[in-house]
């Protein structure tokens, strides 16, 4: 009876702990410029860090989805993971020298910057 009653203790204690995470667990969502799914490989393997529990961009939308423990990770700090990678945020933007160092397919028309027609006219997944 002791070693149901422990189990029971032990059971209660893992699921309030993991339903603790869940309610500090937020979610944010914001615009992240890029162009195809190495793009999108890219921004969401930035973002495999602690805090963060699941990161996913869409491609056509443009909008990257996370969720994240704000204990241990600020939503500007995942923006700034995402642009430390190359590519654009509406609040954090990547060095000049890590945006060009982006494949070709992979290079957006940056905030203050025109289209050159240099950019691929199509989509696609690599």
């Amino acid at each position: 009876m002791k070693k149901v009653i422990s189990l029971s203790i032990a059971l209660m204690s893992v699921l309030g702990a993991s339903s603790a995470f869940a309610q500090s667990a937020k979610k944010a969502s914001f615009k992240v410029y890029g162009n195809c799914g190495m793009c999108k490989n890219r921004v969401e393997k930035a973002l495999a860090v602690e805090g963060v529990k699941k990161a996913e961009w869409n491609v056509k939308s443009k909008m990257m989805t996370v969720s994240y423990d704000p204990a241990k990770i600020s939503s500007d700090d995942i923006q700034k993971k995402v642009a430390a990678a190359g590519h654009d945020t509406d609040n954090a933007t990547a060095s000049d020298a890590v945006y060009a160092k982006l494949p070709g397919c992979c290079l957006y028309t940056r905030k203050g910057q025109q289209a050159t027609g240099a950019e691929p006219a199509h989509q696609h997944q690599h």
